[in-house]
């Protein structure tokens, strides 16, 4: 689950399995490794990128963006569990403390998989082809039994659809991963559209975002802190992340914090907040 970041830039960006964590990791551990091991999901990941990239040249949605957003989905909810916000998907299903992460990182691994018929509607087409996947995967998993599976899947099911604006998590999990993806905003995502000649506002937008951290925040559980190199990343901000995390139910948990880093010359944006 690399993000090409060196060691010290990877603190609040990229998930790692063996430090401690706010939350019982040692199930969605095991999940980790199981989805790296699954070639129908490494094939789908990959398969996934080509309508979006190749034929509309937009913005990554392969392999690289679910990997940033499975990273951030699962510090972002290790932030929060730290602060004390409450869980209620895997709770309300009478599932345990240790599914809810479960329900993260494969919501967060199949969200886009929609692509792969079309980008326009994607996340319904998602839902199909994810419940094909997880009635193949989650019998893999011991520690499951029928019942407790189809809960399971009902959650990452639900969490994959409200990762699109038209739809209303009722779940925080299904919160984090909406908002997750959204994260996923950097110049890096933005470099094969962009070398192809693409110049969409996604695109553009997105070259200007340099860099997105998680942290603990002073006056709210989360903080985002975004570096951006020119005005252009606050449509990435604002029209991007501000929708995801409106309806998120997570508003009053996360601060947003963007600066405009760049030196030269008047800057029309030097710091919003959301």
């Amino acid at each position: 689950m690399s993000e090409q970041d060196t060691d010290d830039d990877t603190a609040g960006r990229v998930y790692d399995p063996d430090a401690d964590h706010s939350f019982p990791d040692e199930r969605v551990n095991d999940v980790l490794e199981r989805i790296e091991d699954d070639d129908e999901i490494q094939a789908l990941l990959a398969a996934q990128n080509v309508n979006p990239v190749a034929r509309k040249r937009y913005n990554d949605h392969g392999p690289k963006h679910i990997s940033i957003v499975r990273n951030r989905a699962l510090c972002l909810y290790d932030l929060l569990k730290r602060g004390s916000v409450p869980f209620n998907g895997a709770a309300d299903q009478g599932l345990e403390e240790a599914d809810e992460a479960v329900i993260i990182a494969l919501a967060a691994t199949l969200h886009d998989i929609g692509h792969i018929v079309h980008r326009d509607e994607h996340p319904y087409y998602s839902i199909p082809l994810a419940a094909d996947v997880l009635d193949r995967f989650l019998p893999g998993i011991p520690s499951y039994d029928v019942e407790e599976r189809i809960r399971l899947k009902g959650e990452i099911l639900h969490a994959i659809l409200c990762h699109d604006t038209e739809e209303e998590p009722l779940t925080t999990e299904a919160g984090v991963v909406r908002v997750a993806d959204a994260l996923d905003m950097e110049r890096g995502r933005s470099r094969i559209p962009y070398e192809h000649g693409g110049r969409g506002i996604n695109t553009v937008s997105s070259q200007a975002i340099e860099t997105v951290r998680l942290q603990q925040g002073d006056d709210s559980v989360v903080l985002v802190e975004i570096e951006m190199n020119n005005a252009a990343g606050v449509y990435q901000v604002d029209n991007l992340l501000k929708a995801k995390l409106n309806g998120s139910g997570l508003e009053d948990d996360i601060r947003i914090v963007a600066v405009n880093t760049h030196q030269e010359g008047d800057r029309i944006v030097e710091r919003i907040e959301l």
